[in-house]
């Protein structure tokens, strides 16, 4: 007698389909529930929740930080910028789960207490998954999509593919081919008294150079663009690249950051001969390695959607996505977890998006689920209304404390509208690219953004009668934006509105 199937969502109709369960796919089905899509399927070829936590980074420890305790209480929405690895929930039971798993050697989490952070978010969540229900292909019908898998085929009006960036990628340089990709980075141990060459100098790169510098005879980290150091100072990054980087720039330690192209890869006397050109510097080099680690990043397994008509960006590696991250090409389609990084915002001063990692693409995924609601549902979200007195305290809180602010910088915006008929009403968190590019009357809207030197500063939008005016108030060295002299400069700007 052939058993039952006792998983959830077995192929058939529904609102929503949700390809994925890693946190971009937990966060986004999580917030589509608690916005009145019940009716929404999420299935996933893993045996269980965590997505590329499960098995990356390949040396355990994540960059993005969380205090277990700090100067907020646990579980609070202010606590959310002290915790940077959490899902978000509406729930207390649901909020702040990673500390309960950190053995607190360090304020970054391993990257098993965060692959069991998320699985315990599944679980108090209430979000269910089809796991080991693989997304093959992909159709447009008149009625909406068909997602066709190992388990038959999905029909949805709706669909959010919370992919991840987890297919290996490697640049068309002649013989990388032949070199192991960073996904098949070997434990440190085995590259004992080695010469390593990493190609790239990202986050992977600088990982794997950090992890093998109590190992390996040498490393030696090359790709065309110098370290950016003036970025690094504000970059969670910097844990990563500081101490490779630091012995370079002292000297005589065996490890070295070039700025180079690389012309070839070429195997030699059982290592590895790589020919690279200076970019920086004048000349070239033929460099011996023992071994060579291809450190060059990932790109999103869309498999046919491309075929579709779903356009793509960086070398095909993600899908160009509007600032709601949707497809800018086939309505109806969208994108969860770290590959929204491909929607960068306005990108003021060079700035992009913090959606690569989790305490910025979870926000985008509750907006997300917000979005398909009221545009493909008419399930319209209840606009709260704002006394005209209590403007400005309110958004000075939102200036100095809103998480979604903070860790979106220059990207989310909380948004207030002024409308003759309705009064005064709190349009929540919006994309700050939305709110500039749409003249939906007049509304306000403020940031928290750099300015050209660097500094954090509160940032304010003021549209009244057609017209659009940008105003940056200054930093404060405590980030304490809810003083009294913001709180007058936002009084003196909003005057147009509160009149």
């Amino acid at each position: 007698m052939v058993g039952v199937d006792e998983r959830p969502f077995p192929p058939g109709d529904y609102d929503v389909v949700v390809v994925g369960s890693g946190p971009g796919g937990l966060q986004v089905a999580y917030s589509l529930a608690r916005a009145g899509i019940e009716h929404c399927a999420v299935i996933s070829r893993d045996d269980g929740p965590g997505g590329m936590f499960r098995r990356f980074p390949v040396y355990q420890r994540l960059i993005s930080w969380t205090k277990p305790d700090a100067p907020v209480a646990r579980g609070t929405r202010e606590y959310e910028w002290y915790d940077h690895n959490s899902l978000i929930g509406d729930e207390d039971g649901h909020r702040a789960l990673t500390p309960l798993f950190m053995d607190r050697q360090l304020d970054l989490p391993a990257r098993a207490e965060m692959e069991s952070a998320l699985a315990e978010f599944a679980t108090r969540g209430g979000v269910r998954v089809r796991y080991g229900c693989e997304w093959e292909s992909t159709r447009i019908e008149d009625d909406g999509f068909v997602l066709v898998t190992t388990d038959g085929e999905y029909r949805c009006r709706a669909c959010v593919f919370a992919l991840g960036m987890t297919e290996a990628w490697t640049p068309p340089i002649p013989g990388l081919e032949e070199a192991p990709h960073y996904a098949d980075t070997r434990s440190p141990a085995q590259y004992e008294g080695k010469s390593v060459f990493i190609v790239g100098k990202r986050n992977s790169g600088f990982e794997v150079a950090q992890g093998l510098l109590p190992w390996a005879r040498s490393v030696v980290l090359v790709s065309p663009r110098p370290v950016d150091t003036a970025v690094l100072a504000f970059s969670p990054l910097r844990l990563r690249y500081l101490q490779p980087f630091d012995e370079h720039v002292r000297g005589g330690s065996g490890s070295h950051v070039v700025d180079a192209s690389i012309e070839r890869v070429e195997r030699h006397d059982g290592g590895y001969r790589i020919r690279v050109r200076g970019t920086t510097w004048q000349g070239e080099l033929a460099l011996e390695a023992d071994e060579v680690i291809a450190a060059t990043g990932f790109r999103t397994p869309l498999r046919d959607l491309p075929n579709l008509g779903v356009a793509t960006v960086n070398d095909g590696r993600l899908p160009a996505q509007t600032p709601w991250w949707e497809s800018v090409t086939v309505p109806g389609i969208y994108f969860a977890g770290n590959v929204t990084q491909a929607s960068s915002g306005l990108r003021k001063h060079g700035a992009t998006s913090s959606s690569s990692s989790v305490h910025g693409f979870r926000y985008n995924a509750r907006l997300v689920a917000q979005r398909i609601a009221e545009t493909v549902f008419g399930k319209r979200r209840e606009r709260h209304a704002v006394e005209r007195g209590d403007v400005v305290r309110f958004l000075a809180g939102e200036l100095a404390r809103a998480p979604e602010l903070w860790s979106q910088k220059a990207y989310l915006a909380r948004v207030v509208a002024f409308d003759p008929s309705h009064g005064v009403r709190d349009e929540g968190i919006v994309p700050l690219a939305e709110f500039v590019d749409r003249d939906a009357g007049d509304a306000c809207a403020v940031a928290v953004e750099h300015d050209a030197g660097g500094a954090i500063v509160p940032a304010l939008y003021v549209r009244h009668r057609g017209r659009l005016a940008e105003h940056l108030m200054p930093p404060h060295p405590l980030h304490e934006f809810d003083g009294d002299d913001y709180r007058r400069e936002l009084r003196a700007r909003l005057d147009p509105l509160l009149s």
